[in-house]
């Protein structure tokens, strides 16, 4: 049983162009996605499951959704209990605990604004998202780091009430407090529509990151995003790998997923990310749908997939950045599974994607989402011609849900992205003849060499066929001649040792799968690749390395 009947005109369709013409979301006046799907999966389906949570340990927990109606209304009890109500901002540091989901919950009952962070922040990023947002309380996890981070952060944080941790050994005692709750809060109000209701800090590669608003209508976004890109299904569970602190969690760990009537898994482990420690949990839990980043995937397909029963696996997603055909292939022939590609970013929903009625092409971001206006433009916002890169941009309409609503406390920002026709994502894609997406770089990372335009992407594709590459990532680096020339910054397999011969080969190989003036000419071996808290590689980090 599924409430997608309640929000779309149909669920099925002939066709890809049946899907993207017809298919439509029907938003209602009053949406809000802790009453009307959470608590209405409660009231109608009360066994029917919401979260499967295991940790490292071994611990494990299922919440029904009759459990997270019950403990979300204890958790508006704790939350109201510190003064915060309707408009007030609340931040979460709790990475893969499973209270996440019951906070999450809770916030949109009460028109409690939340703020999901990663745990990973320093103290000053602690501090800087508690101004700026007024965050009134904070919860975190029982990591000995970030206790020791917020800590160092709470003398310079100026509107704090209180912080929570899932076990009290610093802060408040957050299980504590939800077990006092009692479980029949009374509501007064039911925040929806336009009522801002999540804000996410971009993590960025520039800057100071920017605070991105979501209303209470983003959840129905991402009916797209679950049912029809990731394909999740009735009673299935599905595996997004990725913490609470950023939008891949909005993408796949709870609004869409639940609205499509699936289970959404969380794994809670800390440390690095350890590929024979996860494809076990595939059999154990029976999962059915996975989406991770390309990061991931370049880490899976170094295993051996085919000691590992993938047997309940019926469909696997990628995004965040865009994923080598390499990679692609490796994975297929090792599990017989495609990997079906999207696009968006923190400000929406998936905007490009290889949905359920379309067969995976190799490279291609695929194609738009019924909930989206797609172009490619150029800095006039004029349309290119097909086979012409432009910038990826959405075509703004005033009933779109999905789409940020706005920047926190940047007004000038906010009134450009308002007031423009086109909301600008800074991606650059080409389109072909048979209306596929194909990715070419951040408009900031494309390189100028002798006339030439070079996309990073297809050099990095090109190294990742190499078996000494693991990762890699292509800059730019100032040259007098050639105005700027190709650097690979690169990240060995380990049976690999740098050496000169080593640099040759990989040049002469990418001469080969691309065009010969796309080959790196400066070539630099490096231990890991710097990356942002999300796991984005930080390019403008390795421009900035080489000027010094």
């Amino acid at each position: 049983m599924n409430l997608l009947d309640n929000y779309l005109n149909a669920t099925e369709f002939k066709d890809y162009e049946d899907f993207k013409q017809n298919a439509r979301i029907r938003v209602p006046d009053d949406f809000n996605f802790g009453f009307d799907v959470a608590d209405e999966y409660a009231r109608i389906a009360p066994e029917k499951r919401a979260l499967v949570w295991c940790n490292q340990k071994g611990e494990e927990k299922i919440l029904t959704f009759s459990d997270l109606k019950k403990l979300s209304d204890k958790m508006c009890g704790v939350i109201t209990s510190y003064g915060v109500g309707r408009g007030d901002f609340v931040m979460s540091m709790l990475n893969r605990r499973w209270e996440y989901w019951v906070l999450a919950v809770a916030c949109c009952k009460l028109g409690v604004v939340l703020i999901p962070a990663t745990h990973m922040l320093t103290p000053k990023d602690v501090a800087y998202r508690c101004n700026e947002a007024g965050v009134k309380l904070i919860f975190t996890t029982n990591e000995e780091d970030v206790y020791e981070h917020i800590a160092l952060a709470l003398p310079d944080c100026q509107t704090l009430k209180g912080v929570l941790s899932v076990d009290g050994s610093k802060f408040d005692n957050l299980a504590e407090k939800l077990g006092q709750a009692d479980e029949s809060f009374e509501f007064t109000c039911r925040p929806s529509g336009r009522e801002l209701m999540l804000v996410y800090f971009t993590s960025g590669t520039t800057g100071m990151p920017k605070m991105v608003m979501h209303d209470f209508n983003y959840p129905l976004g991402h009916i797209f995003t679950a049912k029809y890109w990731q394909s999740v299904e009735d009673d299935g569970l599905h595996f997004t790998m990725a913490e609470t602190g950023w939008a891949k969690c909005s993408w796949g760990k709870i609004y869409g997923q639940w609205i499509s009537g699936s289970a959404v898994f969380a794994y809670d482990y800390h440390g690095r990310f350890t590929p024979t420690d996860v494809l076990p949990l595939i059999k154990k839990y029976k999962i059915t749908t996975f989406c991770a980043p390309p990061t991931i995937y370049r880490f899976l397909v170094k295993e051996d997939l085919t000691r590992y029963d993938l047997s309940s696996l019926k469909h696997c997603s990628t995004a965040g950045e865009s994923l080598n055909p390499e990679v692609f292939r490796q994975f297929y022939n090792a599990t017989g599974h495609k990997i079906y590609e999207g696009f968006g970013q923190t400000e929406g929903t998936v905007m490009l994607g290889t949905f359920k009625y379309l067969e995976p092409v190799t490279g291609s971001l695929g194609k738009p989402s019924p909930l989206y206006d797609v172009h490619l433009i150029d800095d006039d916002e004029n349309d290119v011609p097909c086979g012409e890169e432009g910038e990826i941009a959405i075509l703004k309409s005033s009933d779109q849900c999905g789409l940020v609503s706005g920047y926190l406390k940047d007004e000038a920002r906010t009134e450009q992205m308002k007031n423009d026709r086109f909301f600008h994502t800074g991606d650059l894609a080409y389109q072909d003849k048979d209306g596929w997406f194909w990715y070419v770089g951040r408009k900031d990372d494309i390189i100028k060499s002798s006339g030439y335009r070079i996309g990073p992407f297809e050099v990095e594709s090109a190294l990742m066929e190499h078996p000494a590459v693991l990762e890699c990532a292509i800059t730019a680096v100032p040259d007098d001649l050639r105005g700027q020339i190709v650097k690979a910054t690169i990240v060995l397999t380990k049976n690999y040792e740098p050496s000169d011969a080593l640099v040759k080969e990989l040049q002469n190989h990418v001469k080969r799968v691309t065009a010969p003036y796309k080959y790196p000419r400066i070539v630099e071996f490096v231990k890991e690749l710097p990356k942002t808290t999300s796991g984005k590689i930080r390019r403008v980090e390795i421009r900035e390395n080489d000027k010094k």
